[in-house]
């Protein structure tokens, strides 16, 4: 399964590469990142556009002409356009929004930024968000973009993943040491 994740990650990172490099040469970065952000948004607001994405039943021909409809009412630039039209040619529509993830994650590095990804307990507020990108800016010396999530079973805390490097104040964590250290001294 890991392998499968992989596979798919580097899938994501190809197109993504590809998506980037298309939109850099014809100066049409912020169009693409706006178009992405909208269809990312779409399919995050959607159960049955997550089901599509991911339905191998339906056949290629339908994607497309359903997508090309999304796509049309959205108002996506030809760019973003073509490109959807070739993801989904490729029967690779499962794949959207791992290359909407990658291509964030390019063009974070292509504007020297980082990305953390912050996984919380419960929710973060705009100005907690705030004060934890700016500690982390602080600590990391570049720019810092948050990627939020939540996690209800950490209990409370959070876990940082900048990168390789990981921090983890969650208390889940924090009881399963104090369990593991309680059986070491019994």
């Amino acid at each position: 399964m890991l392998s499968d994740i992989s596979g798919a990650s580097r899938l994501a990172g190809r197109y993504a590469s590809a998506l980037f490099e298309l939109a850099d040469a014809g100066k049409q970065i912020d169009s693409v990142t706006s178009d992405l952000d909208s269809l990312d948004a779409m399919i995050g607001g959607s159960e049955d556009l997550r089901k599509f994405l991911y339905s191998p039943v339906i056949s290629r021909i339908e994607q497309g002409k359903a997508l090309s409809i999304i796509v049309k009412k959205a108002k996506f630039i030809d760019l973003t356009s073509n490109f959807i039209t070739v993801v989904a040619n490729n029967r690779r529509l499962f794949v959207l929004p791992a290359i909407i993830i990658a291509f964030k994650v390019i063009l974070s590095q292509h504007q020297g930024e980082v990305t953390a990804e912050v996984i919380t307990a419960s929710g973060l507020s705009k100005k907690q968000l705030t004060t934890l990108g700016a500690s982390l800016k602080k600590a990391i010396g570049s720019k810092v973009t948050i990627n939020a999530s939540v996690d209800h079973e950490l209990l409370g805390g959070l876990v940082v993943k900048i990168g390789s490097r990981m921090v983890d104040s969650s208390l889940r964590t924090k009881l399963q040491q104090l369990r593991l250290a309680m059986i070491g001294t019994g």
